[in-house]
């Protein structure tokens, strides 16, 4: 990377380091309509690393995969009052069709409870058709007026899974079963430590009677929602009049809930991890998970070189290690190590005439720069030596990411001191202030309740704010 092409540090110009780092580490592109993203093959992979991640912990809790049409007529959203008066400021509303005016506008899926609903009201009849888990891949369309890659477009991809139950029980049970999913995943795919606990109502999604999330703490301090599980109640149920007939024939309503997580959370890999020199890609999501570059001056020493890096590449491919060989021939090794470095690869392995000679490699670790990180080892062997490293750095960038969310979570018990600690990071409270207490906090202040935590301390104290006692901590933040 040449000095003109050298990113903004973050600790300059976070905002600015974000954007420039998804653009030239080829994650995703502007669309051409204003607040649209195109995900690049790079970003994507991760993308499907994520999905797969994610899938197989689904489908291990018997929940199925199904698609859904993107249109839902306007009367859908209307039934369910909260849903609606929720979602209209970000609708995308379709009124002509085929070049005709439509006798009823049709929205663009904001998100599909509606048409869930319609669904599950046609097809649940009896107790016996109970629970139904389903999920679906899909990409949502919300009208944002202020948009940023990854984190907030107009269109984005995620997962929505929508579920029936007889019992609340069995409501409760799932929303926090996925819940637990998904910080099981932040924390041990993508090595993001995050908080979980229950939004506050004013922070809670429309039409839900609970709404849980999983927070995460960025580089900069600021707080990133990164996934949520929503308790529906009989909200919907009701709406759409989703009934069984229990074990005494008797009509009984459904209970619901949906949970999701998006392409938002690549930038809270990015944000969490990254560096002045780019991306740092957790181990085992990172689409490479090494990198091996060949080295030669002379056309005769190609030949030798090139076949070590095959080889190498071969056994590495067969214990399951993501491999990218760059011979690319127009650039030189120094470019490629910086590219490969921007670009978050966790392991780069560099191969010259000497090492063939001395039957070695040098081995370098992204989430240590520079010469600290890099290493020469034998060829014999080289498959395990990397599989080891890379446990290795998937466990350094957890706790280097968790260390940095508990030096920046504060515990304080008065105003001053709350206002000193959202400008870097999370403040825990006391809490026990009303919908407008927290509106006051969060104009005067930016931040918000970010979740009570599930973790709660025993006893009470006083709320920081109102002086009143209170039995339930709150964590606040500045967010995303």
């Amino acid at each position: 990377m040449s000095s003109k092409d050298k990113l903004t540090p973050r600790s300059e110009d976070f905002n600015e380091w974000y954007n420039t780092v998804v653009l030239k580490a080829d994650l995703a592109d502007y669309g051409p309509v204003r607040g649209t993203m195109i995900v690049k093959p790079y970003g994507w992979t991760l993308w499907e690393n994520i999905q797969h991640a994610l899938d197989t912990r689904f489908k291990a809790t018997g929940v199925q995969n199904a698609a859904f049409p993107m249109f839902i007529p306007m009367s859908f959203l209307q039934k369910e009052a909260s849903h609606v008066k929720g979602f209209a400021p970000e609708l995308a509303v379709v009124t002509i069709g085929g070049g005709q005016e439509l006798a009823e506008p049709v929205v663009v899926r904001p998100t599909s409870e509606t048409m869930i609903g319609h669904a599950y009201a046609n097809w649940i009849q009896s107790y016996r058709d109970l629970p139904m888990l389903l999920n679906l891949w899909n990409s949502v369309i919300r009208w944002e007026l202020r948009t940023k890659l990854f984190l907030r477009t107009l269109e984005f991809y995620w997962q929505e899974g929508h579920t029936a139950h007889a019992t609340a029980v069995e409501a409760d049970e799932r929303t926090r079963m996925m819940l637990d999913i998904y910080a099981d995943f932040a924390i041990n795919e993508a090595a993001v430590p995050v908080i979980s606990g229950v939004k506050s109502e004013m922070e809670r999604f429309a039409g839900a009677v609970e709404t849980l999330t999983i927070e995460a703490m960025m580089g900069d301090g600021k707080a990133l929602q990164s996934g949520t599980s929503h308790n529906l109640g009989q909200n919907f149920a009701k709406a759409f009049d989703i009934q069984y007939l229990d074990p005494n024939n008797e009509l009984q309503y459904c209970w619901t809930t949906s949970w999701g997580l998006s392409t938002r959370f690549i930038g809270a890999i990015i944000m969490t991890h990254g560096d002045d020199h780019g991306l740092v890609l957790p181990p085992r999501l990172a689409p490479y998970q090494t990198v091996i570059i060949p080295i030669y001056r002379k056309d005769a020493d190609k030949t030798a070189v090139l076949e070590a890096v095959r080889r190498i590449e071969q056994e590495l491919t067969a214990v399951n290690i993501r491999v990218k060989v760059d011979d690319r021939e127009n650039l030189t090794p120094g470019y490629k190590f910086n590219d490969w470095e921007l670009r978050g690869v966790p392991t780069r392995i560099e191969i010259g005439p000497r090492d063939i000679e001395k039957n070695s490699v040098a081995l370098a670790r992204r989430d240590i720069p520079g010469r600290e990180g890099k290493q020469f080892v034998s060829q014999d062997g080289l498959a395990q030596v990397v599989a080891d490293l890379l446990v290795e750095i998937q466990q350094n960038l957890l706790d280097r990411a968790t260390r940095f969310q508990d030096e920046n979570t504060h515990d304080v018990d008065n105003y001053d001191d709350f206002k000193t600690a959202v400008k870097t990071g999370f403040a825990r409270v006391w809490w026990a202030g009303n919908n407008e207490d927290e509106q006051r906090v969060k104009d005067e202040t930016k931040a918000t309740i970010r979740c009570f935590p599930l973790e709660q301390p025993a006893g009470q104290g006083t709320c920081f704010f109102t002086g009143k006692p209170a039995d339930r901590i709150a964590v606040f933040g500045r967010a995303y």
